[in-house]
């Protein structure tokens, strides 16, 4: 392999070792507008969009011991790699829903860590909620049982309370009242 490509693969291979996951897409029919656009909003999702040999991939992808992608690394192949804040989720949605609007790019596979990723199971972790929501439902969930312990553990004294103004309420028995 002739130096310059031995760079590139060097440089995809380091990229995508150090990302938490690897998205491969197929970007045909893509203009330079779509592209410029599509890396804009994955930026803002910490992942960057690059497009390469498939060739170069294979390599790139042996060399940072990820699952194989042979089979899948045909036609026009573009990689998704992300940097160490980056989620998954937001990052597929921000594809899934790019692809919504432009009919393009396709999921071809992935990989989160070294499991290979199907482009369906992609899909499907782009339909699951945010990191940050999932986060907010989980603290929810913990905070529950202790609302309920409070209120359970309240109510004796709010009960105690309610029944002495009753009481106090009570025609005839008004504090200070002289019975006659």
């Amino acid at each position: 392999m002739r130096p310059e490509k031995q760079l590139i693969v060097e440089d995809l291979k380091k990229q995508m070792g150090a990302s938490p996951f690897v998205i491969l897409t197929e970007y045909k029919g893509m203009t330079v507008g779509q592209f410029a656009e599509l890396r804009k909003r994955l930026r803002r999702a910490k992942a960057e969009y690059h497009v390469a040999k498939n060739s170069m991939l294979r390599h790139a992808a042996k060399a940072a011991e990820l699952p194989d992608f042979d089979r899948d690394l045909d036609g026009m192949t573009a990689v998704v790699v992300g940097d160490g804040q980056a989620d998954i989720g937001a990052v597929a949605k921000v594809l899934k829903q790019f692809g919504r609007e432009f009919e393009k790019p396709k999921f071809k596979v992935g990989a989160l860590g070294k499991k290979a990723l199907s482009a369906d199971e992609i899909s499907a972790l782009a339909d699951l909620p945010s990191l940050e929501a999932l986060r907010a439902q989980l603290i929810g969930l913990l905070q529950t049982p202790a609302t309920r312990i409070a209120v359970v553990l309240g109510a004796p004294a709010c009960q105690i309370a309610r029944v002495l103004k009753a009481h106090a309420d009570k025609p005839g028995t008004a504090a200070g009242a002289v019975p006659a």
